[in-house]
């Protein structure tokens, strides 16, 4: 009888760091060490990422970016949120039916051409200097970005799709719940992500009707005193804010379209 021996299951092996977060640490730590070099060679008088992070930290322990970041965010959100709940609902309309196309592209494109920044003086004529011309500059620009990506996507819903369904015996409102919408998810979600973009670059200008608050205030004031580290502070922190919630939409679409193919 021979003996057996007992083998000890190995230990699960460590989960090594993908390589898209090697290199994004790379890019970072790349970017980081040319910010450094620009700085100590007195390129513009550029503050280098030590005499900013101190600067953000005298403005986190007053209160200061904690409260420019919160009015800010309220800003881009409400904006945000109220152009892509429009813009959906009016998208999956021009898509799904020609008359409504035809009755309402032609605004939809006129309005597309012409910067958001350049309704302001007229938001402010109309609604006043309180948060009203505010969000809607920035909701203008979240809705034009979205309502072309929904439209797009419905357009683009592959015709052998629908024609299947037809001939199955569904309804066109089964269609449209089953087939169209989610057929077009993957196309909202990118209209989202370019509409959070253009809500986050209308920010600066918006804030420019009469804030009190916010990082794209704190970054105007600051350049009237050639503050450059607080101006660095904003933009790093409007850019660290638009990735954040950028990722949150990019979980969000996986979770959304776990049945679409990814390279």
């Amino acid at each position: 009888m021979t003996a057996t021996t007992m083998t000890k299951p190995s230990a699960s092996p460590r989960r090594r760091p993908s390589r898209t977060t090697v290199l994004n640490v790379t890019a970072v730590i790349a970017g980081l060490g040319i910010w450094t070099a620009l700085s100590r060679l007195g390129v513009q008088s550029l503050p280098g990422p030590v005499e900013v992070i101190g600067r953000g930290a005298e403005l986190v322990t007053d209160g200061t970016l904690t409260g420019d970041i919160l009015a800010s965010l309220r800003r881009v959100f409400i904006g945000f949120a109220l152009g892509t709940v429009l813009a959906i609902p009016i998208g999956f309309l021009m898509g799904w039916y020609a008359t409504a196309r035809a009755l309402i592209e032609p605004y939809v494109q006129f309005f597309r051409t012409i910067p958001p920044l350049a309704i302001i003086p007229l938001a402010i004529l109309l609604m006043g200097i309180g948060e009203t011309p505010k969000v809607f500059v920035i909701f203008l620009a979240a809705f034009l970005s979205s309502v072309v990506s929904t439209f797009q996507g419905v357009l683009d819903v592959d015709r052998t799709l629908i024609n299947a369904a037809r001939v199955l015996g569904a309804s066109d409102r089964t269609i449209f719940v089953k087939v169209v919408v989610p057929a077009s998810t993957p196309f909202i979600i990118v209209g989202m992500r370019i509409g959070l973009g253009a809500a986050w670059g209308t920010l600066v200008a918006a804030e420019l009707i009469a804030a009190q608050e916010g990082l794209g205030y704190r970054m105007q004031q600051a350049q009237l005193y050639y503050d450059l580290p607080t101006i660095f502070v904003g933009l790093i922190s409007i850019g660290v804010l638009g990735l954040v919630m950028d990722r949150l939409l990019l979980l969000a679409e996986r979770r959304l379209t776990g049945w679409q193919e990814r390279r």
